[in-house]
């Protein structure tokens, strides 16, 4: 009787306590980041640069969508490269980021360039 009223008292209280903690812990920002093709046409090879780090996809078609997710490590600007149909390289600059930004990140490539909408939130 002493040993199944000691763990109803301290140690069942102790475990819910331990998964509840695990349940509110910390976890990792990131960007959701997603690659629109826009452009009318495929495209044979597009990257994104970003701090420390860069992802990318070998080929976009027409219309078609790359997800991709990210954490953000130091700071700095950003970065859309890719090669049109007509094996013509484009560069286009976007927003700085910083270490512990969060949220989306949504790039489209276009006839005339690529947009960048952004919406972010900075986690210390």
């Amino acid at each position: 009787m002493i040993c199944s009223s000691f763990v109803a008292r301290r140690l069942v209280p102790f475990g819910l306590l331990c998964c509840a903690l695990a349940g509110t812990g910390c976890r990792s920002s990131y960007i959701a980041a997603t690659v629109k093709n826009a452009s009318g046409e495929s495209i044979p090879l597009v990257e994104v640069d970003y701090p420390s780090a860069s992802f990318g996809s070998q080929m976009l078609a027409a219309g078609a969508v790359y997800h991709y997710r990210f954490k953000v490590l130091g700071e700095g600007g950003t970065k859309v490269l890719w090669t049109d149909a007509a094996h013509k390289d484009h560069s286009v600059s976007g927003p700085a980021l910083h270490e512990g930004d969060e949220g989306r990140m949504t790039v489209t490539i276009t006839p005339v360039g690529a947009e960048w909408d952004l919406a972010l939130n900075h986690k210390p």
